[in-house]
């Protein structure tokens, strides 16, 4: 596919060029001319650019939860490549980072529950991530196939994103707009990288495409009356590259109906217990034992629902995290409410729970199985507990700059093994919270029957957060072919089949129980078996094409 580049009469830059530098135009030198071409880019050809970046970032933005408008994704990648085209890399970093800022502000805006200020910079630091983005992807569109490669970089930037610093922040991936679409099977293959290159690959086959179409209405307007006799089919070869592209798009979104989803297994009756906190806000934590009575009294009235025969005996219960914020190890009363409820339906819950580590400086973030006969047995402790909220870096620094951290008073412990436990008749893969954002930490336990998810929503509730964490749910559905119990202590509680469907979902700030047979399945998916391999190997590809893409530049200012 070979490069494709929008006409513009402004001083473009190309490669090798400073702001506004063009070759072959005799353009001032020095620092003169250097303040020259920068005032004539920013005033012709800067704006526009830029406004172009934040629109791509906006236009993203409504394709995630809850406004699932999922087609504005690859739209919003086609926009930011567009803007970046025959840009220098590093004023490509800036539009990039622009538009990463008009996309995760409002993306985040959950974060905000917290403090309007840690929202704000939480969501600047991922828009910093789009700086070596947008380098790439400016370099990387000088090469032929162009699309592959900027897509490759998206998968880049996500790695990245997702690990540094402190374990990453791989909330709002590309692949998350897409958890019930016809790219969703793809998860199943290559796992969420997977998913966001194609996603990335449409938009800028979308930009090719829109180049494409650029280039022939200019080359038809230059034309016209010296080759008013030229034959229609001359003039169509000029659209040929969009067809391709197009062409290429449907064959990206119609292999997704080729890859099967199945959704059967052994079945097994489960229910989730989302039992509501007593109010909104962070000052929830504080009615603990009014979290835990909630809990305990939705579990009792299920239990008579079933000896009623109004609902079907489940073979096993989930709770949220955050149920019990009572040790139950250590607080005589919150053990005894939480057995008898256990006793009462007859089967093992999983309960979320914190308590203290054995020497007591530390928080443990639990899922405890609890069985009606022998008590609390096994448990998960949270392995990637949330900097700044669950553990303080830099503690005896930012003690003193910032009093809000105070409410932070011990850290969370991190767990050191998978949670995978057996519960009742079947093994559970257990992840807390937004760990089910972690491609890892989901891999790592979906060797379980039924996966789990714990979380509590309660000081994001009514925000955007909530629904975006059932959609990374669906997809890590299907990416694992496993079913999915999402229990949350104001909701949004969830099960998920391992094709995706959501076979029920609660609404917000209301107790609720659900109850549904589900298959318990074994077959491990090709992504399962993959692992990290796919992400790797396309970072690794977008990698190749900047070193490729600075090579050439290097080699053609030699000659």
């Amino acid at each position: 596919m070979a490069q494709e580049t929008l006409p513009d009469r402004s001083p473009a830059t190309g490669p090798g060029d400073g702001p506004g530098g063009e070759p072959g135009t005799g353009a001032p030198r020095g620092r003169l001319g250097r303040l020259r071409r920068g005032l004539r880019s920013g005033g012709r050809a800067g704006w526009p650019r830029t406004l172009l970046a934040a629109a791509a970032g906006l236009v993203m933005w409504p394709a995630f939860p809850p406004f699932d408008l999922t087609p504005l994704a690859p739209v919003g990648v086609a926009l930011l490549t567009l803007a970046l085209l025959g840009r220098s890399a590093r004023t490509a970093a800036w539009l990039a980072f622009v538009g990463g800022a008009a996309f995760f502000v409002p993306a985040l805006e959950g974060i905000s529950r917290i403090g309007p200020d840690g929202w704000i910079i939480l969501s600047l630091v991922q828009a910093a991530y789009f700086l070596p983005l947008g380098a790439g992807i400016a370099m990387v569109t000088r090469l032929p196939g162009w699309p592959v490669w900027t897509a490759a970089l998206w998968v880049g930037e996500e790695l990245i994103r997702g690990r540094v610093p402190f374990g990453g922040f791989p909330w709002a991936r590309l692949a998350f707009s897409q958890t019930a679409t016809l790219l969703t099977p793809y998860a199943s293959v290559g796992g969420a990288p997977l998913v966001t290159f194609l996603t990335a690959l449409i938009g800028g086959l979308l930009a090719c495409a829109a180049v494409a179409v650029h280039r022939a209405r200019s080359q038809s307007a230059r034309s016209e009356g010296a080759d008013a006799d030229k034959p229609p089919r001359t003039r169509g070869r000029a659209l040929l590259p969009a067809a391709v592209c197009l062409a290429a798009v449907g064959a990206v979104v119609g292999g997704g109906l080729l890859i099967p989803t199945p959704a059967d297994g052994r079945p097994v009756t489960v229910a989730v217990v989302q039992g509501n906190v007593p109010r909104l806000g962070l000052d929830f934590l504080g009615q603990r034992k009014a979290v835990l009575d909630n809990h305990v009294k939705a579990t009792h009235e299920l239990a008579a629902r079933v000896r009623a025969g109004r609902l079907a005996r489940p073979q096993l219960v989930v709770w949220p995290e955050n149920a019990s914020d009572l040790d139950p190890y250590a607080e005589p009363d919150a053990y005894n409410a939480i057995d008898g409820a256990v006793k009462d339906i007859g089967v093992p819950v999983l309960v979320g729970a914190l308590t203290d580590t054995p020497d007591g400086e530390k928080v443990e973030n639990r899922g405890i199985v609890w069985d009606p006969r022998t008590g609390p047995g096994d448990y998960y402790v949270k392995r990637h507990p949330v900097p700044f909220g669950e553990y303080l870096p830099f503690r005896d620094v930012l003690t003193k700059l910032i009093t809000r951290f105070e409410r932070i008073p011990r850290d969370f412990a991190k767990g050191d093994r998978s949670g995978v436990m057996r519960l009742g008749p079947v093994d559970i893969g257990d992840v807390i919270c937004f760990e089910v954002a972690y491609d890892k930490e989901v891999r790592d336990v979906a060797r379980g029957n039924l996966l789990v998810v714990q979380t509590n929503n309660a000081t994001y509730g009514k925000t955007s957060l909530p629904p975006q964490q059932i959609a990374m749910s669906r997809l890590r559905a299907v990416e694992h072919g496993r079913t999915i119990l999402v229990a949350a202590t104001s909701g949004i509680s969830a099960i998920v089949a391992p094709d995706g469907r959501m076979v029920d979902r609660s609404r917000e700030f209301v107790p609720a129980v659900q109850v549904a047979a589900v298959p318990a399945r074994t077959a491990r998916t090709a992504s399962d078996r993959l692992g990290e391999a796919p992400e790797w190997a396309l970072a690794l590809l977008g990698l190749g094409a900047v070193c490729a893409a600075a090579w050439t530049a290097r080699k053609n200012e030699g000659n």
